[in-house]
């Protein structure tokens, strides 16, 4: 049997053990956590939704109508009325004839890539993909074949060597959560159409905030439902809520409903929820101003650090990265940012790969320039400690 303890301790003297922070109070960039005032900058909170108040409202106002627990999954007793709108408001806001709730990003992916695949059939995934989807083919039983970062070539020479046997389907992220850059999708979507593969898109950080409209990184790139056939989004992030869906035609959806057993076997997601997902949904189309603003945000402190020397990796996302190297200076430089009020996850492997510890730094509508500012000047007052995070 394992040694637990023994396990623990290793991860400590190798500087990768884990704890929890305690927020007091809701998400927001002025917060208290673990009893101390601080200026956060590692919530993926990228529209600043999580704590408005037409949000709130809109959830104590289905709490009181519909209570609090959905009660049963959606195929026994569970799937409400505010459940059918919301999927319904999803579908239409990105251009989808169907879309279908899932109570996590992790249990849509899971769900979805499960459904279809099976042994005999061939998953394909990006080395940086996200935990969810790297779970979701190592689950399904398909041939599971990761290659390099946004690494077409190989990708292209794993389908070729599939020939024809079984399914095919690439699993994507949109946007990588540990490095804040695109995939090349539209490039993804001509060797899925060339090889015969369904195309599987995870734009839980993209969705919201990427695009004209906020539709996410599709609309970004101008895929369309042929192009990219299965498109799965997140609620926590920019919505500000919880749970996540999948999009797609009419027969990719009633097929979940069917097959997917996550979905079939999970109690839905509470009412309120959907119904504050709704009002999220709202003011994503009314408040172009908070993509804007966020991403001002963005360009604002890539220009700061780029004077500063810091090493930013490329990312046009609220989510940037400031490459560190080690854990034990990543750890280091996200408690000195601390001591000065800034909170900044340290990012470590397994995580993300070996010798490429970073300090993950994520912005929100809800910041102002000032805070930007400040972030700037504190990262600058560390910089001595930063190491490989100067270039």
């Amino acid at each position: 049997m394992k040694d637990l303890k023994q396990a623990l301790e290793a991860r400590r003297q190798q500087h990768l053990y884990r704890q929890r922070r305690v927020i007091a109070g809701p998400q927001q960039p002025h917060a208290r956590i673990d009893g101390q005032e601080v200026l956060s900058f590692c919530s993926n909170d990228y529209l600043g939704l999580a704590n408005h108040p037409r949000v709130i409202q809109a959830f104590q106002q289905a709490a009181n109508d519909y209570g609090v627990g959905s009660g049963a999954a959606h195929l026994v007793n569970g799937h409400s009325h505010v459940h059918h709108q919301l999927e319904e408001e999803l579908a239409a806001f990105v251009g989808r004839p169907r879309a279908l709730l899932f109570s996590t990003g992790y249990m849509a992916n899971i769900g979805t890539v499960n459904a279809l695949l099976g042994r005999g059939d061939h998953v394909f995934e990006d080395r940086l993909n996200h935990a969810s989807l790297i779970d979701a083919g190592l689950i399904s039983q398909a041939s599971f074949q990761r290659y390099n970062h946004a690494d077409l070539a190989a990708l292209a020479n794993r389908l070729k060597k599939a020939g024809d046997s079984g399914d095919k389907l690439i699993v994507a992220d949109a946007v990588f959560s540990m490095d804040g850059d695109l995939a090349p999708l539209p490039q993804m979507a001509q060797l899925a159409q060339e090889h015969n593969s369904w195309l599987m898109v995870d734009d839980a950080h993209g969705f919201g905030v990427l695009g004209e409209h906020g539709q996410g990184s599709l609309e970004h790139f101008g895929l369309n439902l042929q192009q990219v056939p299965i498109l799965i989004g997140t609620l926590g992030k920019a919505m500000g809520t919880a749970g996540a869906f999948v999009a797609g035609d009419e027969d990719l959806i009633e097929y979940l409903i069917n097959e997917a057993r996550i979905y079939i076997s999970t109690t839905a997601m509470p009412p309120a929820v959907a119904e504050a997902t709704r009002t999220s949904l709202q003011l994503v189309s009314e408040e172009s101003w908070r993509r804007a603003h966020v991403l001002a945000l963005v360009a604002r402190f890539r220009s700061g650090a780029q004077q500063l020397g810091l090493n930013i990796m490329p990312s046009i996302t609220p989510i940037q990265p400031l490459l560190v190297g080690e854990a034990d200076t990543a750890i280091s430089a996200s408690e000195a940012l601390l001591q000065q009020g800034i909170l900044v996850s340290a990012i470590r492997p397994p995580t993300v790969p070996k010798a490429t510890a970073r300090l993950r730094i994520t912005f929100s509508a809800a910041h102002s320039e000032e805070d930007v500012d400040r972030l700037l000047t504190v990262l600058e007052s560390i910089h001595p400690m930063l190491n490989g995070a100067l270039s």
